[in-house]
């Protein structure tokens, strides 16, 4: 895996990632620290991605049983260390999972087996944030 970051130039503080998929994510730092606040931080964009990442898990675990899911949200609130580094210390992930005839068991197996075991992303973070999560269905 590979990703290149640049400089957008001494203006301020943005960035732009090229991903080694041919894919470009702009990040930028918030007034206060040199930045315009043109686009997401490069840690709102770490806690995207690991929403990104676990949510994958859940849909595709819950497909490959058969589980009729047809959406799936995930909301993460994370707080920081007040000290440099400012690692995540708390991230919950509040998953709305919707479908027909789901079963409330299945979902939160699904959402366990990615914490666990597939989701590289939480499973790092959680070396240095307490992780929790909650799961709601929505019938649809």
């Amino acid at each position: 895996m590979e990703c290149t970051i640049n400089w957008m130039g001494q203006s301020g503080m943005a960035f732009i990632a090229e991903t080694g998929s041919g894919h470009v994510l702009a990040m930028d730092g918030a007034p206060e620290g040199g930045g315009h606040n043109h686009a997401p931080r490069p840690m709102e964009t770490v806690l995207a991605g690991t929403g990104g990442c676990t949510a994958y898990d859940v849909v595709l675990i819950l497909k490959r049983g058969r589980h009729d899911v047809r959406g799936c949200q995930v909301k993460l609130t994370a707080e920081r260390a007040e000290t440099d580094p400012k690692v995540f210390t708390k991230i919950h992930m509040h998953f709305v999972v919707s479908g027909r005839g789901l079963n409330l068991q299945a979902v939160e197996r699904a959402v366990a087996l990615s914490h666990e075991k597939y989701c590289s992303a939480s499973i790092m973070l959680g070396k240095t944030a307490q992780m929790s999560t909650s799961v709601e269905l929505v019938e649809a």
